[in-house]
């Protein structure tokens, strides 16, 4: 429903419910940095938000290429959202490659807002185009805007210090304030953010702010929009404080908050890998909360110095993606080995090998719980959106400590680079699990056990607890080395039944929609959002279908296959070729489930999986 308001002084303006928008460049053209002015606007306007980065792996891909688009997409909205959106409302492409890359993914009538300026033979040559698709009709259908971007931008800085390159470089805050003027938004917050990011270059502030302006101004031009939007604040947020978080921020502050949680102090060993190195840098200007970094010369270097953390009485933390996970493997096993707790941060990207690195994959479930050489158990959890990687953080930190073994938490780059208001969390409202260090001698055995089959943390130097560590096995309670082969098969289902035993501490997820009924979506990490949106467009039809979204992954949680049973039917998507699918076969044997596998480097489309369900149940009638 819309509502249209009018007058004399002023274009029309019609107010929607949400909006998509996505800016499209070359990858030196700014599109990211003016996609979080847009983003961190509409979290000042009280919109619920959520976006998606897509950018190349290149550092800098040949200008004016395909392979060199870069591109952001926002989802604001006055209602609950959960996803960045599927076609966008809005396409806005600076060149002809970022048109012909986005404009299959544009909605039929969407508005294109194009660059006239880069539309030259060369451009369309390096583009891959036979034609202007400007002239030969590959628009029509659309609401096309065109503007010449690049003239207006140096118009309008015309005696600029800059030079001529440095002024085109502007025209991404040309295009961020048509947007601005478009979609009802206030352009001070910018102007503000260009002042503090550039202030030290008043030559580049001033041009910035002089073609922000000149693009919010020629959004008043009768020929070009004869209308924009309002899309109002988002009521229906619990009240608190918020702030626009990205996964990747939110996660990092997660760990922070874990080890405040169970009263350590953190250390992180890293190695820099797309796209989980804000990680590193995010956490190496906690030194104030007594955190410690670690950037280290290699992924095997990282993880092992995680492991000395722990051993030393803090908790050790490495992050990764999918390549570090495998040369991590070897140590991963040794912490196994040693019962110490490790949080290991895998933010997965496309593989195999270097494979995609800034594209969207979940294939390193399998690597996860599967991936080390004997019998090495490890609990695997996955945060399913930005938001919630801060509380899936605080999770991973509490098993690492209360049952002294590593930990697997799996994110995306879906989830590592997109964006979504997130309400702080006051300090009391934080779970306590408080560590308690072996000190006393009297009686003390390394490898004894406590009622969840932990053993004890011993700190080195403390008189009285000395003790062997290393990766040869060990012999039960007194922790020496052992080849005695019933200790062996001992010690192992031992490990085994300590992980299985995390079960005891975890639920099984609420389902969204109907207690039971026709269809439940059951998913996990970045697909939680698009299912959630599905399952609500699909129960709109009248369909019984709900939604299950997976925090823990190994062990599943208990209750899992009574919930299971209460569905005609359990459809299973996510970002790889099956492989949760697989595990939940195996585990309910007696169970159907049908997988919907995509690995195309980005992430499902709400479309794409309520169009699945309908087809599942005319299959099924």
């Amino acid at each position: 429903m819309t509502e249209t308001s009018t007058s004399e002084a002023q274009l029309p303006t019609e107010r929607r419910e949400t909006a998509v928008i996505r800016l499209a460049g070359d990858s030196g053209d700014g599109m990211q940095v003016v996609g979080n002015q847009f983003t961190t606007t509409a979290a000042i306007m009280g919109n619920d938000l959520a976006t998606f980065p897509d950018f190349p792996a290149e550092i800098r891909a040949p200008q004016g290429t395909r392979p060199g688009v870069s591109g952001f997409q926002i989802h604001f909205s006055s209602v609950d959202i959960h996803t960045p959106g599927d076609a966008p409302d809005v396409l806005v492409a600076l060149n002809p490659a970022a048109l012909a890359v986005n404009l299959p993914e544009l909605k039929p009538g969407g508005m294109v807002v194009v660059n006239t300026g880069r539309f030259t033979a060369s451009e369309l040559k390096k583009a891959e185009l036979e034609s202007n698709p400007l002239e030969d009709g590959t628009l029509d259908g659309y609401r096309l805007i065109e503007i010449d971007m690049s003239a207006n931008v140096a118009r309008a800085l015309e005696g600029s210090p800059l030079s001529p390159n440095e002024i085109q470089r502007c025209k991404n805050f040309y295009a961020l304030g048509l947007m601005y003027w478009l979609f009802s938004r206030e352009i001070e917050p910018s102007l503000e953010w260009l002042g503090q990011r550039f202030g030290g270059q008043p030559d580049l502030v001033d041009a910035t702010r002089k073609a922000l302006r000149a693009g919010f101004n020629a959004g008043n031009i009768h020929e070009l929009f004869q209308g924009r939007y309002e899309v109002p604040p988002c009521e229906v947020m619990p009240p608190g404080t918020y702030r626009n978080i990205l996964g990747n921020q939110a996660l990092g502050l997660g760990l922070v908050a874990g080890a405040h949680c169970a009263g350590l102090e953190l250390f992180l060993g890293a190695y820099p890998i797309t796209p989980a190195s804000e990680i590193l840098q995010q956490l190496a200007s906690y030194k104030s909360a007594g955190v410690i970094t670690l950037m280290a010369e290699d992924e095997i270097a990282a993880a092992c110095a995680a492991i000395g953390a722990s051993f030393a009485g803090r908790l050790g933390v490495t992050s990764t993606s999918g390549p570090g996970m495998a040369l991590k493997s070897e140590a991963l096993g040794l912490a196994v080995m040693v019962e110490l707790p490790l949080v290991v941060v895998n933010v997965q990207r496309a593989g195999p090998s270097t494979g995609m690195p800034t594209k969207v994959e979940q294939a390193d479930l399998f690597q996860a719980i599967f991936g080390r050489n004997g019998e090495a158990p490890i609990p695997v959890l996955a945060c399913s959106a930005p938001s919630d990687a801060f509380e899936c953080a605080i999770e991973a930190c509490r098993i690492a400590v209360e049952y002294m073994t590593p930990v697997i938490l799996l994110s995306d780059n879906y989830i590592a680079n997109g964006s979504e208001p997130w309400r702080l969390p006051r300090m009391d409202e934080l779970p306590r699990f408080e560590v308690t260090q072996a000190t006393d001698p009297e009686g003390y055995q390394p490898y004894a056990r406590d009622a969840r089959l932990a053993r004890p943390w011993a700190v080195p130097g403390t008189p009285g607890l000395e003790h062997r560590i290393g990766g040869l096995e060990k012999e039960h309670i007194t922790g020496n080395v052992s080849y005695d082969p019933e200790n062996h098969e001992k010690m192992c289902l031992l490990r085994r039944d300590k992980v299985r035993g995390i079960r005891d501490s975890i639920s099984v997820p609420p389902v969204n929609g109907p207690e039971s009924g026709q269809v439940l979506l059951l998913c996990w990490g970045g697909t939680s959002g698009v299912a959630r949106s599905a399952s609500e467009v699909l129960r709109g039809e009248g369909l019984a279908v709900a939604d299950l979204s997976l925090r823990h992954l190994w062990p599943l949680p208990p209750g899992l296959e009574e919930v299971l049973d209460r569905y005609e039917t359990v459809i299973v998507p996510e970002m790889n070729a099956g492989q949760m699918h697989c595990v939940l076969v195996a585990e309910f044997p007696d169970r159907e489930f049908l997988s919907l596998p995509k690995i195309q480097g980005r992430p499902f489309q709400s479309s794409e999986i309520t169009t699945f369900v309908r087809k599942a149940l005319e299959q099924r009638s």
